[in-house]
């Protein structure tokens, strides 16, 4: 692999060994995967920020990185923590969990890491363009950036985007390659596809089909998708193929950025046809009993028109059982700003920032069975969290934080 002079004395440690070990990994990855050589990357979104996923061996192993100088070099932005950094001892979190999750973001922030703590970057500023290369780490975020943005980038790992993100560059093989951007399956979608629920129930079966392969979406609804609203649902159905499938990219006729783009479609690709997404629907409900004790909302993290469709479905009715909506905190803030948080917290709903369920330490908050109509959320919560799910539409999980029970199945 070809290494600048700048890039190879990085490796020789001319700037000290928290840098010489991000470029021993970024050159390592480069080599494995056959890359000829290492691309400048504008950001990096890192993964691991949890105290419940990295514990102790994994802090232990950051804070070494950092006291060997390790410092970012580029716009840098933390997936979500183990809990609310501001309310945790309100919403019930353990205060030995709070510090050790204290420790980790203060690790990060000494190498110059803000704590944003977001699965949704480019909602929070870290917005690259098409065309730039960057290193995430989010499987959600990386489907989101490759497809919807056209930006470049691998599905990393959390250690391998923040080596990327202390050298400023990334190996450039995999999709940072025009030839792996090009769609190897088509999916011929001949059923209506309208929630929120209904882009999660696809992206699952799309993602089972793909696995970790490029699908051509045609026969959704590309006026709407490209409307506002389409970005929520854009969101969506690529977290729920990266759950299923480990999809990293897909184009979808009319709607993404390169599905234009001449040759995109391999010659060899394979077609699929979905006709009805009651096997999605099924494949996340996790649970046959009517009690409820959460309604969860933002897996990935919410867009302030998400928790406004959620005010509108409560419609001034007030909440039974706990209404979560997971978002970053600086759309928290702005919410507040607007009012619309006040709104919201009127109703019983809570907003809680700067987590996930799935990377949260949810058996200690007794909660058992949940409704969602985010299929992300619904694919990993009963192993992650251990909790059972209702998965369907918005208007179903309002309706069941609003009578405290689970009235139906209306998506399938």
């Amino acid at each position: 692999m070809k290494l600048t002079p700048y890039e190879q004395s990085l490796l020789e440690g001319a700037e000290g060994r928290g840098v010489q070990k991000a470029m021993e990994i970024v050159v390592a990855l480069g080599r494995i995967y056959g890359a000829h050589d290492l691309v400048e990357i504008s950001s990096a979104q890192v993964a691991g920020v949890s105290y419940k996923n990295l514990g102790e061996a994994g802090l232990e192993f950051l804070s070494d990185w950092s006291a060997q100088g390790a410092r970012v070099r580029v716009p840098t932005t933390l997936n979500p923590a183990g809990l609310d950094l501001q309310s945790w001892r309100a919403l019930g979190f353990d205060a030995d969990f709070a510090a050790k999750q204290q420790r980790v973001i203060d690790t990060f922030a000494a190498m110059g890491i803000p704590p944003s703590c977001t699965c949704t970057p480019y909602l929070v500023g870290n917005l690259p363009a098409r065309g730039e290369h960057v290193a995430w780490a989010e499987s959600s975020a990386v489907s989101f950036a490759n497809s919807v943005l056209g930006a470049r980038t691998n599905r990393e790992g959390g250690p391998s985007a923040l080596a990327a993100a202390i050298v400023g560059r990334t190996a450039r093989y995999g999709l940072h390659l025009d030839v792996h951007r090009r769609a190897q399956l088509i999916i011929d979608v001949r059923c209506p596809v309208r929630t929120l629920s209904d882009f999660g129930a696809l992206g699952i079966l799309v993602g089972k089909q793909v696995r970790n392969r490029v699908p051509y979406l045609r026969g959704l609804d590309a006026a709407r998708l490209s409307q506002p609203v389409g970005l929520d649902l854009l969101k969506t159905l690529g977290a729920a193929m990266a759950a299923s499938g480990a999809v990293a990219l897909y184009h979808i006729e009319g709607v993404t950025p390169e599905s234009s783009d001449p040759d995109i479609i391999a010659p060899n690709a394979e077609q699929v046809t979905i006709t009805d997404l009651a096997p999605g629907y099924y494949a996340l409900n996790h649970s046959e009993g009517v009690s409820i004790d959460l309604v969860w909302f933002g897996c990935p993290h919410a867009s302030l028109a998400e928790l406004e469709e959620v005010v509108r479905l409560l419609d001034g009715r007030k909440c039974k059982v706990p209404l979560w909506v997971t978002m970053a905190r600086s759309l928290r803030d702005e919410a507040a700003r607007s009012g619309l948080l006040q709104r919201f917290e009127a109703l019983g709903g809570h907003v809680v920032a700067d987590t996930c369920l799935v990377v949260a330490p949810m058996e200690g908050l007794g909660f058992r069975c949940m409704a969602t109509p985010c299929a992300k959320g619904a694919y990993y919560a009963p192993a992650h969290s251990g909790i059972a799910v209702h998965f369907d539409s918005p208007q179903a999980c309002v309706e069941a934080a609003v009578t405290g029970r689970w009235l139906g199945s209306g998506g399938i």
